[in-house]
This record gives C-alpha cells, sequence and structure tokens, in this order.
C-alpha cells in the first residue's frame, strides 16, 4: 500500500456536528429539536468550522517535518535561470550622428525585465551581412559564356576566375534557423560586414564617431555571432570544441598600388565572447587610427577592380553604395583546414542580455553576535538571486569592513572563515555558528552589493520582441534615458529561462537523493540526475551501458552514453522529432559530468532516427465521416510511433512510463507491419484495414522494405535508434498505395534574395 503522511485527526466538519448534536441529551435534554436554523446549532456549526480548522493544522505538522526534513538535507528548491540572448543596439541619428557608452546594467523594461552583461560603444552605424554566393549551374552556364571578354576586361593571364552573386544574409525576415555555410557556400570562405551610415549626408559624419575621442584613447566595435548549432547525429557524443583561430580585418579606402590586393588593417580581439567560435557570443574588436578606416569606391565605372579578387564584395544598390563607411571581415585563419562554419547571424552594436535586473546596494541587517544568523536579500518577490554577482560587506566595528566569501556548505568551513551561504530561490544569507564558519561581532553591519535579480519562463521570447532600450548606466553608476534613444534588433529568441523549483518537486527528489547521493553510479541514477541538470528541460533518458557511440560499440567497459530528447509540446505528433540540440547536450554532460566515476567514460548524445514512411488503406463503417476518420488513422500511427511520453507520464498514450522507461516508443524495438495493421484497426470507424506497406528512406528516396503481403515486413532497429514517421498516406480503400509522399520531411527555409547584376556599355 502507498505510505501517507498520518493524519493526527480525521474528524471532519460533518463528523463533529454530529458528535456535538449527539451529546445534547445528556448535557441539556430540554433541547429537544436542534434543527437547522435554530441559534443553538448555528453556534454548534460555528464551533465545528473553528474545530475544523485546527485539526487541519494540527495536520500539517507531517508536512512541516517535511520541510523540515529538507532543509536539514542541504538541498534547498532550485533557484530560477535567466533567459539570454543577443541584441543589436542602433543609435537613433536623426539629428547628428553620435556614439552612446552602454555599460553593463543598461536595462530593458519591456516586456520583462532585461539587462545588458557587455560594455559597448553604440555608433549610429547598421551592420549588413554578405557573402560571395558561388553560382548555380545556370548561373555558371551563363558566367562561362562571358568569361573570355572578362577575363580580356581584367588582363587576367593565370588561373580561371570565379564568378560569384553579392548576397545578402541574416537580413530581417530571413529565416535564421538553418544559418548559412560561410565556407561550403562562398568563394573566398569569408563573412563581409558593410557597416552603413543612416544617409549619405551623415556617411562622414558617422565615420567620425569611430574615431578616438578625448576620454578614450581608442575606439572598440561589438561583433556578435550565433552559431548554427547542428542538430548532432545519435551517436556523435558531446566533446570539447576546439577554437577556430580566426583573422578580423576591416577596409581602409586608401590607394593601393596592386588593386587585387586591398589596403586592410587586422583588428586585434580585446574580448572574445565566442572562445574562438565555439558558442555564440559577443567578440570586442579594438578599431585602428580613423586615418585607416574606409571603403574602396563601389562603382565599377569609377574603380574598374570593384569587388574584384580579394577586395570587398561590389554592392549592387547605389543607395547602400553611398552609405557605405568601410568593410569588416571575418576569415578563417590561413592554413588552417576548415570544411564547415555555419553561423546563423552576425550583426555589430551588439550585446549580450539577460532576463535580470540590477538593485543597488542595501543594508540587509546588523548582527547580534549568535550562531546560525539568516539574513534576507528582500527579493523574494523579484526572482532568484543572482550568485555570480552578489557581494556581501560585513561592517564589524572592531576589524573593519571586509567582503565575506560564498561557500555551499558552511559545514566545510573553519571557526575563522569569513563565510556565508547564499540560498538563491529563497534569497537569503546564513553565517556560521562559530565552529563552522566565523559569526559576525555584535552590532556589524551586513550589507548586500551587485545583487542581481530575476529569472523564470517569461524571459524565453521570441525573435523581434525586445525593441528598446529604456535606460543607460553612467560613470557614476546610476540610471539615465538614452539621448538620443537607442533601438533594439533582436534577431533570434531569447532561451534558458526556467521557474524556480516548487515545493512537491523539491519533495520528490528526497528518494532520489538518498538512491544516487548525487552520484552517478547505477543507470537509474544517471536518469535521475541527467533531468535535474540545470536550465534545461528533458522529456526522455535512456542510458546505453557499456556502449561507445562513435564507435557504434556496445561492449565497451566503462563507456556509458546517456540519451537525453528534450520537451516538445505536440498535439499533431508529426516530423521532424524532437532532437537534443548541442546547449542540451553540453548542459546534461557538464552536470552528469562531475558526478560520475572517475574510470567511467561519459557520452551525452542524441537519438538516431530512421525515416520511414507508411502507406495503408482502411474500410471505413457506415455512419462514420471520411475525412475524420481517415485523420484519426493517420494521428494514431503518429502517436504510436512518437518518441516522447503522450499524457500526464504517459499514461494517456500507448506506450506509458514504466520504471525503467520515461514512455514513448521502445529504444531500438523492432517495428512490423502487423503491428501497426492492429494500430489501425482499433481506430474508431475501420471496418478493415489492408495490407500496410512500410518504406524507409535512403539516399533521400523512400524505398519499400520487403515483406509486403504474406511475409512480415520488419524495420529492425539497433538498439540506440527509434522510427521517425515523416510521410504517412492513408487512403478509403482495399490497397495501400505503392508509393508515399513525405508532406513533413525537409525545413527548408525561403529562398535568399540574388540582385542582379547590371550591364554596362
Amino acid at each position: 500500500m502507498p505510505i501517507r503522511p498520518p493524519a493526527l485527526d480525521d474528524r471532519s466538519f460533518d463528523d463533529l456536528v454530529a458528535e456535538l448534536l449527539s451529546r445534547i441529551p445528556a448535557h441539556t435534554p430540554e433541547w429537544t429539536h436542534p434543527r437547522p436554523g435554530d441559534p443553538g446549532r448555528t453556534l454548534i456549526d460555528l464551533f465545528a468550522w473553528l474545530g475544523d480548522t485546527i485539526l487541519y493544522r494540527a495536520n500539517l505538522i507531517p508536512e512541516r517535518q517535511r520541510l523540515a526534513y529538507l532543509r536539514l538535507l542541504g538541498m534547498p528548491l532550485k533557484p530560477a535561470t535567466a533567459a539570454r540572448g543577443m541584441v543589436s543596439l542602433k543609435v537613433k541619428a536623426d539629428k547628428t550622428a553620435v556614439a552612446l557608452q552602454v555599460r553593463p546594467g543598461s536595462s530593458i523594461d519591456k516586456p520583462v525585465p532585461f539587462s545588458t552583461l557587455n560594455f559597448c560603444t553604440a555608433y549610429p552605424l547598421a551592420g549588413r551581412a554578405y557573402i560571395r554566393r558561388k553560382l548555380s549551374a545556370q548561373e555558371q552556364d551563363d558566367f562561362n559564356a562571358l568569361l573570355p571578354d572578362l577575363q580580356a576586361v581584367y588582363r587576367t593571364t593565370e588561373g580561371t576566375p570565379l564568378g560569384y552573386v553579392t548576397t545578402e544574409v541574416f537580413a530581417p525576415g530571413q529565416d535564421l534557423s538553418t544559418g548559412v555555410d560561410i565556407i561550403e557556400t562562398t568563394v573566398d570562405g569569408s563573412l563581409w560586414i558593410a557597416l552603413l551610415a543612416p544617409s549619405a549626408k551623415q556617411r562622414e559624419d558617422a565615420r567620425q564617431t569611430l574615431a578616438a575621442d578625448a576620454e578614450d584613447s581608442s575606439r572598440a566595435i561589438n561583433v556578435g555571432l550565433a552559431l548554427a548549432l547542428d542538430v548532432p547525429e545519435g551517436g556523435d557524443g558531446i566533446t570539447t570544441r576546439n577554437p577556430i583561430p580566426l583573422v578580423w580585418e576591416m577596409s581602409t579606402g586608401s590607394d593601393v598600388t596592386t588593386p587585387e590586393v586591398p589596403d586592410v588593417v587586422t583588428l586585434d580581439a580585446l574580448e572574445d565572447g565566442t572562445q574562438g567560435l565555439t558558442r555564440s557570443g559577443v567578440v570586442r574588436l579594438a578599431l585602428p587610427g580613423i586615418e585607416r578606416i574606409g571603403a574602396p569606391s563601389n562603382d565599377p565605372r569609377e574603380n574598374l577592380h570593384a569587388g574584384v579578387g580579394d577586395a570587398p564584395p561590389r554592392l549592387e544598390s547605389d543607395e547602400d553604395a553611398s552609405k557605405l563607411v568601410t568593410w569588416l571581415r571575418l576569415r578563417v585563419q590561413p592554413g588552417f583546414v576548415l570544411s564547415s562554419l555555419r553561423l546563423s547571424w552576425a550583426g555589430v552594436n551588439v550585446v549580450q542580455v539577460e532576463q535580470r535586473q540590477a538593485l543597488p546596494g542595501r543594508a540587509i541587517g546588523v548582527s547580534d553576535g549568535g550562531s546560525d544568523q539568516t539574513f534576507e536579500l528582500g527579493v523574494s518577490t523579484q526572482g532568484s538571486a543572482d550568485p555570480a554577482t552578489l557581494q556581501v560587506i560585513v561592517h564589524d566595528p572592531v576589524s573593519g569592513s571586509r567582503v565575506w566569501s560564498a561557500i555551499d556548505d558552511l559545514g566545510r568551513a573553519g571557526p575563522l572563515d569569513s563565510a556565508y551561504q547564499l540560498d538563491p530561490e529563497a534569497g537569503t544569507i546564513r553565517f556560521g555558528d562559530g565552529v563552522h564558519g566565523r559569526v559576525p561581532s555584535t552590532g556589524s553591519r551586513v550589507v548586500a552589493t551587485g545583487l542581481r535579480v530575476g529569472g523564470g519562463v517569461a524571459g524565453n521570447l521570441p525573435a523581434a520582441t525586445l525593441s528598446k532600450l529604456d535606460s543607460l548606466i553612467n560613470r557614476q553608476g546610476s540610471k539615465e534615458k538614452p539621448d538620443p534613444a537607442i533601438d533594439l534588433f533582436q534577431p533570434l529568441a531569447l532561451q534558458g529561462g526556467s521557474d524556480a523549483e516548487t515545493l512537491d518537486a523539491a519533495e520528490r527528489r528526497i528518494p532520489a537523493y538518498f538512491q544516487h547521493r548525487d552520484r552517478a553510479v547505477t543507470a537509474e541514477d544517471y536518469r535521475v540526475l541527467a533531468r535535474e541538470a540545470p536550465g534545461v528541460q528533458v522529456a526522455r533518458v535512456e542510458v546505453l551501458p557499456r556502449f561507445k557511440p562513435h564507435e557504434r560499440n556496445a561492449g565497451v567497459p566503462g563507456a556509458v552514453s546517456v540519451m537525453v530528447l528534450p520537451q516538445r509540446v505536440s498535439t499533431e505528433y508529426a516530423a521532424p522529432l524532437p532532437r537534443a540540440d548541442r546547449p542540451l547536450l553540453e548542459a546534461v554532460h557538464a552536470f552528469l559530468n562531475e558526478r560520475r566515476p572517475l574510470a567511467t567514460e561519459l557520452y551525452v548524445i542524441g537519438c538516431e532516427y530512421r525515416e520511414i514512411g507508411i502507406s495503408v488503406a482502411v474500410q471505413i463503417r457506415d455512419g462514420f465521416a471520411r475525412e475524420e476518420v481517415l485523420t484519426d488513422v493517420r494521428l494514431a500511427l503518429r502517436k504510436y510511433l512518437w518518441s516522447l511520453p503522450i499524457g500526464l507520464d504517459g499514461v494517456d498514450g500507448p506506450w506509458p512510463a514504466t520504471a525503467t522507461n520515461d514512455g514513448g516508443y521502445p529504444l531500438g524495438r523492432k517495428l512490423t507491419d502487423r503491428e501497426l495493421e492492429v494500430v489501425v484497426a482499433r481506430v474508431a470507424g475501420v471496418a478493415g484495414v489492408s495490407p500496410v506497406r512500410v518504406f524507409e528512406k535512403r539516399d533521400g528516396v523512400f524505398t519499400e522494405l520487403p515483406g509486403a503481403g504474406k511475409a512480415v515486413t520488419t524495420l529492425t532497429l539497433d538498439p540506440w535508434q527509434l522510427p521517425e514517421l515523416s510521410a504517412v498516406v492513408v487512403i478509403d480503400g482495399v490497397d495501400a498505395p505503392a508509393s508515399v509522399d513525405a508532406p513533413f520531411a525537409g525545413n527548408d527555409g525561403p529562398a535568399l534574395y540574388l540582385p542582379v547584376v547590371p550591364e554596362f556599355c
């Protein structure tokens, strides 16, 4: 039987009323008819209600004991995590072109509070990214027809010129999910960013803002880069990525002796938040002197070699060319071999933002000299505190002011250690008892500075949600309105926010904590801990012991592969099925790696799917709508092959959760056409089912698996694979179609706009 907390008194309101009424003959025999509405009966009901509330509070004692047990275990509630992302700043230069200093902590108020994390000089310049796209087959034929004349014009004697099309990428409205490979799709392996002034008249004024001023010895510009993180294949484990050596260059616009080798200056990276393009982030580049900032002429009538050779690409818009200030170029260091570099966005004047707000320093209390003192930060209604920025200063009247350090467990502190323990979710700090951690002297004033609070799923906003920077941090540390105003461009969604843990969820962690003791030893330990990784939402975890994913070897001693699938809310259960991206795999791997045994070789992987199609013909019962039955059949097949739990803990789906499985189609389970026929036959309104045909996609083409008809068609899966139903065709008839369409296969975005090169006589 299930273990339930005992009720100290299980009497209800009705029980108390009945008990009081039964006592009337013994104590007041003259009261013969205590009917409802009688004043005495009203008093009985009142005291029964009061007694019921007292018993309710008494029955909460076991719950209070559980909460006290949580505190004894040192298991505070998990704090909320803050969503992060990048935004590009745009200074409004309607009257004059000025550059504004945007310091960390500048705030965005709507729709939820965000603050900046980087220092940035916001210039009155817009950045547009271009690539020299390789020619298509038709474009190459046209180019080859003109090649002899082009060679004569440019007097090329060595090699065959390569044609290209100047193509803008990452523009607003384009599909940024797939990204652009600047190695495979370009002729020069480079990304070019044009810095454009607000107008042609303000071009020189905007250029002058890049010059050093009286306060700064030199200027710098922030460039944001977002990696297009490909979904790893099922066997690709997460390992540390090696930094990519990059070269940043800026055009000068100076006259050069050899037109094919333009005059450029190499820029130094003052800060690299991408860590060598191993992650998305912001790179801060030092600018050269103003005399070395410019752009070569874009007009081929003035500069015949515009866009030729290693020069910046040629802009075909005269309006954009008139506003061009200079070019930024990103490329891989020569000699470094790299087959692919996919970016989903790049821009200038970029800062990272986080869904937290900075609070001014505050005094949170005065020490009374006692042990285990707890002080509240006063932020419980504003979100969870950020441990990385909090500083606690104790103004001791005896030893003076000192910054105390944070520690995870005061039990590890010595009697003289000036340490405190922070509970970020509750917004409290606790000092030691004199044996484990020092006690602040009596009368010591405790001050909290650098406090930042926030977090939650409310910060997970879609792209183009943030639009305006509301306040700046000046040199004195106070807030002020930006003048002129600064608009924001948010190219990508803000992600990573999660709410603080609930009390019920924390209580459910108690049995698991005693089982694994925060250490990953058994398969169940890995399953439980993978779900506890901070900042991620995992819907399904599978543990593959002795499996080494890179070798597809299932017999390697000491190797453990943990397969994770992210949460995805769906009502259609259509392809593509949920896939773990790299940030999810990295977060789970980092969390498990600290808790694995030393000799364990840990891999965190995504699922490897086998893409299949199904065609089936059904006969419909009288009285059922044809289209409704066909739709229900398609939905039943998708739900049967869905990889995630369906409903609450999977109890409403065909594959409910068990003690060793989260739910969803079992990993590595072979699939037959006979079981699919049973799934279809169970749909309401289906009178009969013709043999199901199963197809597998190979080399981009659906091929029917053998065995249709009398023999059983079987799709054999490896232990690390799941089927992905990307095409399903259901008809009303007796013979299943011999082919399938793939309405859900592929996710290509809209084609990029290709400018037409004008012809000159």
